[in-house]
C-alpha cells in the first residue's frame, strides 16, 4: 500500500506543530494477482463478491474502486480495503482527509464511487450526488485527559479547570462540530475559547494528550491510546452519531460497488470494525 501525503489547513494548532505532519493521505492499493479480466459470461458473478453462505469470493480482478473516507476511520477501513482487494483482486484506491476536504474533492472532481462518512451530517455534504447510505458502525465521542488527570476532570463542568483543551476544527471536522454541541449544551463554549486548541482529526488529540501536550480533549472513543482515559461517558453519550457508507451517483461500475457493499455487511468486515473499538449500528 502507498501513501503520499496531502496538506491539510490548520487553525491554532501551533502547540502541537512540532508531533504532527499532514493527516490526510491517498492509499493506493495495488491489485493483487495476475488473473485476466472476467468474462461477460461472469458478470453475474461479480454483482456479489461474496457469497455470504459459502465465503466464497468473486473474481474482481480488473475492477476498481474509488472510495473517500474520513481520516479517523483511516486504521480499520485500511485493513478492510486490503482485505477485500486481496479476496477478489479489486483494485481499492481510498483517499483518507476530513468531511470538508472530502466534499471539495467529490464536487470538484464529481468523481467517486464511495464516501465512508462520519455522520449523517457529513453525508448531508453531498446528498445531491447519494443514491443510497448504509448505516455502518457507532462513532461514540468521549471526553479524555491524560492519565494522571492533572485538572481533575471528571465532567464536562470541570473543563472550566483546564489550561488547554483540544478539539476537533468545528468546521470541518465531525468530532469538533460535536465537541461544540456538547460544550455549547453545557454552557461553556464562549467562556473556554482562549483555552481551546483546534485539530484537524481526531487521532491528533489523542496523541497529543498522551503525551501531556493537553489537559483534556474530545475524540472518538475508538482514537483512544495508551496514556489517555476517558470520564463523564454518559454525558457525552447523547451525542453519539453513525458512520455511513455513501454510495455516489458518479460509480462507473455499480456492480463492483455493490459487491463491496455486501462485503461491508459481512462477518469479516465487522469484526474488523469492532476490534478497533467501534459499535456496529
Amino acid at each position: 500500500m502507498n501513501t503520499n501525503a496531502s496538506n491539510l489547513s490548520r487553525r491554532n494548532f501551533l502547540k502541537l506543530s512540532g508531533v504532527f505532519g499532514a493527516s490526510a493521505a491517498l492509499f493506493a492499493v495495488t491489485g493483487c494477482g495476475s488473473e485476466a479480466k472476467p468474462s461477460s459470461s461472469d458478470a453475474a458473478s461479480d454483482s456479489s463478491a461474496l457469497d455470504a453462505e459459502t465465503e466464497t469470493a468473486a473474481d474482481l480482478s480488473g475492477k476498481t474502486l474509488n472510495i473517500y473516507c474520513g481520516a479517523g476511520m483511516t486504521e480499520p477501513f485500511k485493513k478492510i480495503a486490503q482485505d477485500f482487494q486481496d479476496e477478489t483482486g479489486c483494485t481499492m484506491n481510498v483517499t483518507y482527509a476530513n468531511a470538508a476536504q472530502i466534499q471539495t474533492q467529490i464536487n470538484e472532481s464529481e468523481s467517486g464511487d464511495l464516501w465512508i462518512a462520519g455522520s449523517g451530517e457529513e453525508a448531508k455534504r453531498v446528498a445531491d450526488v447519494t443514491t443510497k447510505s448504509t448505516d455502518l458502525v457507532k462513532h461514540i465521542p468521549v471526553l479524555v485527559v491524560p492519565s494522571s488527570n492533572p485538572k481533575d476532570v471528571h465532567a464536562l463542568a470541570d473543563l472550566g479547570n483546564v489550561d488547554s483543551l483540544l478539539i476537533g476544527d468545528p468546521e470541518s471536522v465531525a468530532i469538533g462540530k460535536v465537541a461544540k454541541k456538547a460544550l455549547s449544551d453545557a454552557g461553556l463554549w464562549d467562556s473556554l475559547q482562549d483555552k481551546i486548541t483546534t485539530t484537524t482529526t481526531a487521532p491528533q488529540i489523542a496523541t497529543a494528550l498522551a503525551s501531556d501536550q493537553g489537559d483534556a480533549g474530545i475524540v472518538w472513543k475508538e482514537n483512544m491510546v495508551d496514556g489517555v482515559v476517558s470520564v463523564a461517558d454518559d454525558e457525552m453519550s447523547a451525542y453519539t452519531k453513525t458512520i455511513l457508507a455513501v454510495e455516489l451517483s458518479y460509480t462507473q461500475d455499480q456492480e463492483t460497488l455493490d459487491a463491496f457493499m455486501s462485503y461491508l455487511g459481512s462477518d469479516a468486515a465487522k469484526a474488523v470494525w469492532t476490534a478497533a473499538g467501534y459499535e456496529i449500528a
